[in-house]
């Protein structure tokens, strides 16, 4: 720990002695985690508080960006446009083109520099990176060319090592009266001209979603924002406003229309189709459900032709913004928890023309009657465990490396005709030669086992290698998620008056509502069905229906949804139907 103290004081110099202690503490847990990056560099990780607060390539020290929004002035910072952040977050450098020249001019920095990246108009740095040019050569190249070769960002693996918190707000600095003035006079002329500017002015932009949201939306969202602003409404004649807004819409780019059509379809959604009794909702069911019938005539809603990539990315965008709150209640699936209906953005949305509220709701609850459920894509994987390595590494594969059935098969056969161990006497045999017997064997195999049967091998292999699995939602990324699929669980539990009840657990792995479910069965077989917490677990839920109602669920499942039997526990609880006398 003094040793780490004092190489953190040598690589950040600008450290008080007190944030110093504050940083390395004397007292509290300091963990150090070990992983590998994609291109295959030791990664040491320093975690103090469960989050990570440094990190160590090649004896060079790091900060993350959890360090950095505590001392945001720790590095020399540049800044460039919200939406850039998606993109560096996608393992892209930043591009001279990409980064904000401010008004008091670039800090002075030299080629190899560690620097901070922040968004315009929020002081909190977003990533870390190595400059690639002083800023003498990146203002003598014109801004072109790559400026910054970025090492970690926020919303990365590593950040999400930590408590996956959102960037603070932090007021940009106004170095000098001058630019205080400027600021003001933009504030006034701001009014009389309607066009959408990008100020550094804190009190414009209150955080990083407001800032993303005024860039990408110049539609109806920007017509609520300007309700809020009194004083800029009176000033703006409406039909200059709508023409500056078609000039804009025309000149956007598809990657814009796109966000648009996506803000403009969420705040339709919420305003006129979810309702406080839906929550939690699935964001799969949000999307499919309710954003696609908001979708106007002649257009069609597609994630990946936006700037977001992934719908996650999006709802996360929206959750900085605080419009709503997302969380992962079981493994690897999201849902919608809480809405703030009386957010600005959400009142002063206005629903597009040919929508009505009344027929919206309607169109909603027709939609979820005729909704076509798809069963998930489930593929089981296989990670390579460290007692694994010594067999995978030829082949180039690290710790944590995932890999298909095939791909092990493939591998490991690889690996035999390789080293030659083949048996000449008898083909369906493989020599064990020491790092076979080392990964496949049990102690007590090791000095009698010298040959094993292919398929002996091969499962021996699959038995040892960490399992995962891949599931893959309509229309959505593939999700992998660790250990073996867990099915659909249905039990019988007595209750009291010998009265039975049908228990369902894990509808959510499979992107089936349990509200939605329940509210289905109890029509069905006209019995109480409810959602209640699963006992022994957080944030995981179970529908309780009244009865042994296991042929309707069966028939539910199976034939309405498509689901294959081997993901369904307990069907054969079921009761036994009496023979007709």
């Amino acid at each position: 720990r003094r040793k780490l103290r004092t190489d953190v004081a040598a690589a950040f110099p600008n450290l008080s002695a007190e944030q110093l202690t504050e940083f390395i503490p004397n007292k509290e847990e300091l963990n150090v985690i070990k992983m590998y990056s994609h291109k295959g560099e030791a990664v040491t990780v320093y975690m103090n508080n469960r989050n990570p607060i440094l990190f160590e390539i090649e004896k060079a020290l790091y900060p993350t960006v959890y360090t950095l929004w505590v001392y945001p002035d720790l590095l020399p910072a540049f800044s460039t446009w919200p939406p850039v952040l998606q993109k560096l977050a996608g393992g892209a450098d930043l591009m001279l083109p990409g980064v904000v020249v401010p008004s008091s001019g670039f800090p002075p920095v030299e080629r190899g520099t560690l620097c901070a990246v922040t968004l315009l108009g929020n002081r909190a740095p977003v990533a870390v990176a190595v400059a690639t040019m002083s800023t003498a050569e990146m203002l003598a190249a014109g801004m072109k060319g790559k400026g910054f070769a970025v090492l970690h960002t926020y919303l990365d693996h590593l950040w999400e090592y930590g408590d996956k918190s959102y960037p603070p707000t932090l007021a940009p600095l106004v170095s000098n009266t001058a630019e205080k003035e400027s600021a003001e006079d933009e504030e006034e002329t701001e009014g009389k001209q309607p066009v959408i500017s990008f100020s550094t002015d804190p009190l414009q932009h209150v955080d990083i979603g407001d800032l993303s949201l005024k860039e990408r939306d110049t539609c109806a969202i920007v017509m609520g924002k300007e309700e809020l602003h009194e004083n800029r409404a009176a000033e703006t004649d409406e039909d200059a406003n709508a023409e500056v807004q078609r000039e804009a819409e025309d000149s956007r780019t598809p990657q814009e229309q796109m966000d648009a059509l996506f803000n403009q379809c969420f705040f339709h959604a919420l305003k006129c189709k979810v309702k406080k009794s839906d929550l939690p909702l699935l964001t799969s069911t949000f999307l499919r459900s309710h954003m696609f019938s908001c979708c106007p005539a002649g257009q069609q809603l597609d994630i990946k032709k936006s700037s977001y990539k992934k719908f996650s990315k999006f709802l996360q965008c929206m959750q900085q913004q605080k419009i709503l709150h997302v969380k992962e209640l079981s493994k690897g699936v999201e849902s919608i928890v809480e809405v703030d209906w009386k957010h600005p953005d959400i009142r002063a949305f206005a629903v597009p023309e040919g929508f009505s509220s009344a027929s919206a709701a309607q169109d909603s609850k027709n939609e979820d009657r005729g909704q076509v459920y798809h069963a998930p894509e489930i593929i089981p994987l296989y990670g390579v465990s460290a007692k694994m390595v010594p067999l995978f590494q030829e082949s180039g594969h690290r710790k944590g490396s995932i890999l298909s059935s095939s791909e092990v098969r493939n591998i490991i056969i690889n690996y035999v005709k390789t080293n030659e161990l083949v048996d000449e006497t008898n083909k369906n045999f493989v020599k064990v030669n020491a790092i076979l017997c080392d990964c496949l064997l049990d102690k007590s195999e090791q000095d009698e086992v010298s040959n094993l049967k292919w398929d002996d091998l091969l499962s021996r292999c699959l038995e040892r290698l960490q399992p995962l699995h891949q599931v893959t939602f309509f229309g959505q990324e593939p999700i992998v998620r660790k250990g073996n699929t867990e099915p659909i669980d249905i039990t019988i539990a007595q209750r009291s008056s010998n009265k039975k009840v049908t228990i369902i657990k894990n509808l959510e792995l499979y992107g089936l509502d349990p509200q939605c479910v329940a509210n289905i069965l109890q029509q069905k077989v006209q019995a109480s069905a409810t959602i209640t917490p699963v006992p022994g677990t957080k944030d995981r839920v179970q529908v309780q229906i009244q009865g042994n109602q296991i042929h309707h669920l069966a028939k539910m499942l199976l034939e309405e949804y498509q689901l294959p039997r081997k993901y369904i526990q307990g069907l054969e609880k079921a009761p036994k139907l009496g023979r007709k006398k």
